[in-house]
This record gives structure tokens, C-alpha cells and sequence, in this order.
């Protein structure tokens, strides 16, 4: 009969243990960007992110970190300081493209720490989303002036080797402060603001197609979100509710391509708008950096990480 007790208390501490280890919150925090900042924009590069631009008086400041150090290093400015821009890699290098009035197209070179004049945009938008698929830089939405004079539909597609754009077909649901994410080939914009207000659409975009599928809405409707794809799944974080936001959300939510589903994952510890437009993943997990409030004046430097495998 003791031994008994003995074996099924000990079978109790072992199950605890192991729920404990398995437990782990998915959340955690790092160490602060030292330019706290709002619709910017990021990019990873060879394990590294760089953090650019920002509303923060048209910010053109660049910051690189480093997620084995959690260390942060200035790096060169970028020529065109802005917010609202979108930034994607190619080929080792960051395209930092459009922003608030502006067409400007600007690459930088994480090897040599310089900038590059590339072709301006043929639409100059704000609030815009980009995406690389196969070598080819994809820009997607935004608006133009304030308030938004026109609310876009257009696409346009970036060479970097022949520095030239091509319009594509439009995307079928206007909008701007979206935030768009590949997976096996296709673009994935989500959420953002249209000509209704804010809106939970999702529409898929195949390039080598030049077309566009409706999928399944974002259960939350939001804007000023950021989105990041692991492991297959797209996840969205953060944004607002409505334009001006009364909220500022925490949720997370995943997106399953293959099924057209969405799951809701642990809330991000703190409600952000405004987050890096494209997010990065770095060793499988998401690095949330900075973002804004409700108030204009609301800009955070705090960076927290995601890790998909502790849910």
C-alpha cells in the first residue's frame, strides 16, 4: 500500500514537472530599440534585423540588431527619412520603398553600411505592404495624402536587376496599413483600412498567375498590423480597431493556408499599432519591434519575441 502512494505521488511530481516545462509563455522581452519608432519598417539580413525610417519626424534612422547579443548598433541613415514605407529583402540587400507622399525607392547594402538610389515607384503611396517572391519585389495597396485623397488598389512589381516596375492586376479590396506574407509562392494580404473603414479581408495573390482568391477573413478586423510567416503559418499581430483607433490590440492570431483557417494564439503582452509593416522571423521566432498607441504621441521602443513552438 506505501509503495503504492510512493509510485502514484511520484507519477503526480513527474506529471507536474513536465506540464511546468511544457508551459513556457510565448512571450518575452529584449532589449529596447534605442530609436523608439512607429510605421517603420524591418528586414532581416543574414540573421540580423534592421529596423528603418519611422513617422517620428520622418525619421531616417537605421538600427541593426543582433538576437544571439540582443544587442543594438547604429548604422548609416537612410537618405529619405519617412514613415508609412515598406521594406523588403532581396539578395542580401533592403528595399526600403514609398512612404508618406513619397516614391522614393532606396536599397541598402548591410555589407558595405550604404545606401543606393534605385527607380522610384510609379504610384507614391503611404501604408503600402511589400513582399519578394522568386527574386521580384511586390508592392501592394496604400494611399495617397491626408486624409487619403485615393485609397489603392494598384500593384506594382520591382526588379532589382533591371531596377524597373510593372503593374500587375489589381488587388480586388482597396486598402491601406495592410500587411502582406508569403507562403509556397503566394502573397497573403490581410486586414487594413479601405473605403468602408477597417476591414478583416484576406485575398491571396499567385505571381505566376497575376491573380488574385478571396480567402477566409481575419477573425478580427484590424489595421496597422504586422505579419509574419513560420513554419507555413502566417501570424498576425497587433493593430487597431478603427480609424482614429479607440484600441490598440493584443491579438494574435494564425492563419493555416493549406486548411484556410484561423486559430487564436497567446496575446501579445501589450496592444501596438503601427508595428514594423513586414515582420521578421529569426531561429523560427517573431521579433515584435516598437509600434504606436492610441495617440499620435504614443511611440514605444520595447521589442518583444514570439516563439510559435511554446504555445
Amino acid at each position: 500500500m506505501l509503495n503504492s502512494k510512493l509510485l502514484c505521488c511520484g507519477f503526480l511530481l513527474v506529471v507536474f514537472f513536465i506540464s511546468n516545462a511544457v508551459a513556457q509563455d510565448p512571450w518575452s522581452q529584449r532589449a529596447n530599440i534605442p530609436t523608439a519608432r512607429c510605421v517603420h519598417s524591418v528586414g532581416t539580413v543574414n540573421g540580423k534585423i534592421y529596423a528603418i525610417g519611422g513617422s517620428q519626424s520622418q525619421s531616417k534612422a537605421v538600427e541593426e540588431y543582433d538576437p544571439t547579443t540582443d544587442n543594438w548598433t547604429k548604422k548609416a541613415d537612410m537618405p529619405t527619412g519617412r514613415g508609412y514605407c515598406s521594406a523588403s529583402v532581396v539578395n542580401g540587400k533592403i528595399y526600403a520603398i514609398g512612404g508618406y507622399n513619397v516614391s522614393t525607392v532606396e536599397e541598402y547594402d548591410p555589407v558595405t553600411d550604404t545606401w543606393t538610389t534605385k527607380s522610384s515607384i510609379p504610384t507614391a503611396r503611404w501604408g503600402l505592404a511589400t513582399a519578394t517572391v522568386n527574386g521580384k519585389i511586390y508592392a501592394i495597396g496604400g494611399a495617397t495624402r491626408w486624409p487619403p485623397a485615393e485609397i489603392y488598389r494598384i500593384i506594382e512589381e520591382y526588379d532589382p536587376i533591371t531596377d524597373t516596375w510593372t503593374t500587375k492586376a489589381s488587388i480586388p479590396t482597396p486598402r491601406w496599413m495592410l500587411s502582406c506574407s508569403v507562403v509556397n509562392g503566394k502573397i497573403y494580404a490581410i486586414g487594413g483600412n479601405g473605403d468602408q473603414g477597417t476591414v478583416s479581408t484576406v485575398e491571396e495573390y499567385d505571381p505566376a498567375t497575376d491573380t488574385w482568391t478571396t480567402k477566409s477573413p481575419i477573425p478580427t478586423a484590424r489595421w496597422g498590423l504586422t505579419t509574419c510567416t513560420v513554419n507555413g503559418k502566417i501570424y498576425a499581430i497587433g493593430g487597431g480597431n478603427v480609424y482614429p483607433p479607440t484600441k490598440c490590440y493584443r491579438t494574435v492570431e494564425e492563419y493555416d493556408p493549406i486548411t484556410d483557417t484561423w486559430t487564436t494564439k497567446s496575446p501579445m503582452p501589450v496592444g501596438r499599432i503601427g508595428l514594423a509593416p513586414c515582420l521578421v522571423s529569426v531561429d523560427g521566432k517573431i521579433y515584435v519591434i516598437g509600434g504606436g498607441g492610441i495617440s499620435p504621441s504614443e511611440t514605444y521602443a520595447e521589442v518583444y519575441v514570439y516563439d510559435p513552438v511554446n504555445e
